[in-house]
């Protein structure tokens, strides 16, 4: 590149320079086109900063997302009288830093693996019953019990709403609830339908 070309690239930066606090203050406003000028002359060169290191092209673009999401929402904060891009790429640092965080923390969590290892189950998935294998497993419950499974799960009603209906309190409910679930997984287990 030529000195005189170089000049001109130089001459037009800080030109784009000298805007950038126009425009940013534009956006304190809430002027959504000096959002866009600002995103649009602003975010390559973000996006190379947040690049940098061991972060792959879209991690860098999510990055570069978060950083203009806290931008906006710290926007209150830039001072007019300040060059914007020094307060941006503080912005994108600790963008950057954050992510670098999460990403650590993601790796301490998972571990690779050349095989997937296969889990076996203990015991087989239990088969689903039918409405009158279900209609006879109610029938084994006392009446008290039968009533309060059939409104808390097949009406779908809360705790509340059953200790209302059947006009006793939530923890003698819960109580019947209880033994009807054991009574049924008792019938369950001795009918071989589990």
């Amino acid at each position: 590149m030529s000195r005189a070309a170089a000049d001109a690239v130089r001459t037009e930066e800080e030109r784009t320079e000298e805007d950038l606090p126009l425009l940013m203050h534009a956006y304190q406003q809430g002027d959504p086109a000096a959002v866009a000028n600002l995103v649009r002359r602003i975010s390559p060169a973000l996006l190379r900063f947040l690049a940098v290191g061991q972060v792959n092209r879209s991690d860098a673009e999510d990055l570069l997302q978060e950083c203009w999401l806290r931008v906006h929402r710290a926007r209150h904060t830039y001072r007019p009288s300040e060059p914007v891009l020094p307060w941006i790429f503080a912005v994108a640092r600790h963008t950057r830093l954050d992510g670098f965080r999460r990403q650590r923390r993601r790796q301490a969590r998972e571990v690779l693996v050349d095989v997937v290892p296969v889990v076996a189950s203990r015991e087989d998935p239990p088969s689903r019953l039918t409405s009158d294998q279900l209609g006879r497993l109610l029938g084994e419950l006392p009446a008290s019990q039968r009533e309060v499974i059939v409104m808390l799960k097949v009406s779908g009603m809360t705790l509340e709403d059953v200790a209302r209906a059947t006009s006793s309190t939530v923890g003698a409910v819960k109580q019947k609830a209880h033994r009807a679930y054991a009574k049924l997984r008792g019938l369950l287990e001795q009918g071989g339908m589990r």
